[in-house]
This record gives C-alpha cells, sequence and structure tokens, in this order.
C-alpha cells in the first residue's frame, strides 16, 4: 500500500533527537494511530510503550534491539517489529522513511 486514504493527520509534528527524526500521526477511519516520518542519518535509541512494527519504505539502516547482542540490517520494503516496553537502536546510514504500527 503506497498511501492511507480517509485519515486524520494531526498538524503538529513529532520532532526528536534535534530534529534526527520528524514524523506526523495518522489516525485511520477506524481509529488506528500510525506514525510517517523520516530519520536522517543517526545512531539514535528509541524506547516503546506499546509494541510496535516499523516498515521502511526508503533507506538503511542497521537495528539493534534491546537484549539482543547482534545489529541487523534493513532497507526500503522491509520491517522489524518492537516490543512494548523496550527499546531499540537505530544506525540510519542512509536517509530512513518509514511507517510505524503501533500495537
Amino acid at each position: 500500500m503506497s498511501q492511507f486514504d480517509n485519515v486524520a493527520v494531526v498538524k503538529k509534528a513529532n520532532v526528536y533527537f534535534d530534529g534526527k527524526c520528524v514524523s506526523h500521526t495518522v489516525i485511520l477511519a477506524d481509529g488506528t494511530r500510525k506514525s510517517v516520518g523520516v530519520i536522517l542519518p543517526a545512531k539514535l535509541v528509541f524506547n516503546t510503550g506499546a509494541p510496535e512494527i516499523m516498515e521502511l519504505i526508503d533507506g538503511s539502516c542497521t537495528v539493534k534491539l534491546a537484549g539482543e547482542s547482534e545489529a541487523r540490517a534493513y532497507k526500503g520494503g522491509e520491517s522489524f517489529n518492537v516490543p512494548g516496553d523496550s527499546s531499540f537502536e537505530i544506525d540510519v546510514s542512509d536517509t530512513v522513511h518509514y511507517v510505524c504500527h503501533f500495537g
């Protein structure tokens, strides 16, 4: 799917890490919440509340989930799952465009 139809978009952007990650919250007709954003080249650590699926639309990075010893490479067209109440370290080498699916 290349687009979301019939959605509400929160106007104010979510800006993290001094602008290295910027996203917008999208609310689907059924109430499902997602964020759509960009992560610029950087090494960052994100904490999660709810479980997340990070769908990479474009770009490349390595990701190390909390408790894992090895990072894994991802690129556009791939995704990774992050447990709730956890964290992940992402090292972006080529600007990542993503959709974060919550829950």
